[in-house]
C-alpha cells in the first residue's frame, strides 16, 4: 500500500520528541508543531516503512489548547516547538511525555505520580545561547528546523532581556562590516553582573561571569556549559539532593559544580567527575571560593574513572549523575553498580535516555522513589527531569 500524499488527521497526543501522534490508512503519523485535539490536513514528507513524518498544510478545526505563536520565526526557526500549546498544555504535554517514556522504555507499568514545576518566566528566561553565523549571507540565529541553514533571527523571545542585547551588537557589528574572520558559531551568557561572548565579538570579550544560585556563587563563562534557565536552579538542587547527608557523595558529570557545592555542606566528603577540563577548572575554582575543603574535582572520563575507581569506595552513601543528552554510557552504569550507592539521584534533560538508564538500574535492584520535572525550557518539549532511588537493601 502506497502512503498518502495528504491526509486529514486528528492529532491524538504529544510524543516524546515534541511531535503530534495521528493514524491514517495504516500508517502511523508524526506531525510537526501540532496540538493535541487539532483536526489538521498534512503533507506527508517523508515515510519510514509503516511511520511517516508529516507537516500542517491547514488546521481545519484548532485544539482547545491551540494559541497562535507570538514569535514571528515559529516554523522557520527550529529553536522553539511548543509556542502553539498554552503554557498549561505545554506542561500537561512533559508530564505525559516523561509518563510515556518510563512506561514504554523503562517498562514501569505504574510509575509514580509526576509533579511539574512551572517556570518562573514563560519567555526571556534564557541567559545563555549559541547562535550560528553564515559567513556567506551573513546570517546570525538559529539552524531551521530539520536543516543547517540559518535562520536570521533579531529578536528572540526567550531570551533574557540582556542577551538580546548582545546579540542585537553582535548583529551590528556583522553588519558594518568591521568582523574580518567569521567564527561559525557565537555563543554568550550572562551572569550577576557580567556578561561573557566567545570568541570576544562586538567589544565583549570571553570573561569570567558569576551567577547567584541558593547562597552559592558559580564562576563560568562563554566557553563552559552551564544551565541556561536560572529561575528555577534552587528548586532544582533542593530536589535533587534532597535532604541527603553522610559521610561520601559522588557527582558524576558534575560540570563547574552546582550540586558539588551543596553536596560539599551536606557531606563529609564530595568526589565530583568531569570530563571537560575547562569546566572541572571552574568547580575546583567554585569550590576554592566557597572554602569548601572537603570536597575534590577529578578531571576524567566518567565511564573510565568508575571502572579504575569503583573498589575504592567500600560505602558511598549518595551518588548524582546529570550526564549530557545522550544519558550515561553503559560502562557507567556497570561503574555505578559497582559502587552500590545507597541512594541515587539522576538529573536528566531527555525523558527517554533516562527511562533507559533507569531500567539498568531497577533491573540491578533499586527502587523508583519519585519523578520530579521542572519546566527549564518553557515554548519548546524539553523538559528537566529528577528521579530518585534508594537500593532496595540500604
Amino acid at each position: 500500500m502506497s502512503p498518502p500524499t495528504f491526509a486529514t488527521v486528528t492529532i491524538e497526543r504529544i510524543l516524546p520528541g515534541g511531535l503530534g501522534l495521528a493514524h491514517a490508512e495504516g500508517y502511523t503519523l508524526f506531525v510537526a508543531l501540532s496540538a493535541p485535539g487539532d483536526v489538521v490536513r498534512v503533507r506527508i514528507d517523508r515515510v519510514r516503512g509503516q511511520v511517516a513524518f508529516a507537516s500542517i498544510e491547514e488546521i481545519i478545526t484548532p485544539s482547545s489548547v491551540r494559541v497562535e505563536p507570538p514569535c514571528p520565526y515559529f516554523g522557520a526557526c527550529g529553536g522553539c516547538d511548543f509556542q502553539q500549546l498554552t503554557y498549561q498544555a505545554q506542561l500537561d504535554a512533559k508530564k505525559e511525555i516523561i509518563r510515556d517514556c518510563l512506561r514504554r522504555i523503562a517498562q514501569i507499568e505504574s510509575p509514580p505520580k509526576i509533579v511539574i514545576h512551572p517556570a518562573p518566566r514563560e519567555w526571556q528566561y534564557r541567559v545563555r545561547a549559541n547562535w550560528q553565523l553564515d559567513p556567506v549571507t551573513q546570517r546570525l540565529g538559529y539552524f531551521e528546523t530539520g536543516s543547517h541553514r540559518v535562520c536570521d533571527v533579531e529578536v528572540c523571545a526567550v531570551l533574557a532581556p540582556r542577551l538580546q542585547e548582545i546579540l542585537e551588537r553582535v548583529r551590528s557589528e556583522i553588519r558594518s562590516g568591521s568582523i574580518d574572520i567569521f567564527p561559525k558559531d557565537v555563543r554568550a551568557v550572562v551572569g550577576d553582573v557580567d556578561v561573557s561572548v566567545a570568541p570576544p565579538l562586538a567589544g565583549f570579550q570571553t570573561d569570567d561571569v558569576t551567577l547567584s544560585v541558593v547562597g552559592e556563587s558559580y564562576l563560568f563563562n562563554a566557553d563552559s556549559f552551564f544551565q541556561v534557565s536560572p529561575g528555577l536552579l534552587a528548586q532544582l538542587i533542593g530536589e535533587a539532593s534532597g535532604d541527603a547527608r553522610g559521610e561520601l557523595a559522588i557527582d558524576l558529570y558534575c560540570g563547574a559544580g552546582l550540586f558539588t557545592l551543596p553536596l560539599a555542606r551536606r557531606f563529609a566528603r564530595v568526589v565530583g567527575i568531569e570530563v571537560n577540563e575547562r569546566a572541572s577548572g571552574f568547580a575546583v575554582r567554585n569550590l576554592q571560593q566557597a572554602q569548601l575543603t572537603n570536597a575534590s574535582v577529578v578531571t576524567r572520563d566518567v565511564g573510565y574513572w568508575l571502572k579504575e575507581n569503583a573498589q575504592s569506595f567500600p560505602s558511598v552513601d549518595f551518588l548524582l549523575l546529570d550526564p549530557p543528552r545522550a544519558g550515561a554510557e553503559n560502562i557507567v552504569i556497570k561503574g555505578i553498580l559497582d559502587l552500590q550507592p545507597r541512594h541515587i539521584a539522576y538529573v536528566s534533560c531527555d525523558p527517554a535516555t533516562l527511562a533507559r538508564d533507569l531500567k539498568k538500574l531497577l533491573a540491578a535492584g533499586y527502587t523508583l522513589i519519585s519523578v520530579t520535572a521542572f519546566d527549564m525550557f518553557p515554548q519548546t518539549h524539553h523538559v528537566e527531569t529528577v528521579a530518585q532511588l534508594a537500593r532496595k537493601d540500604g
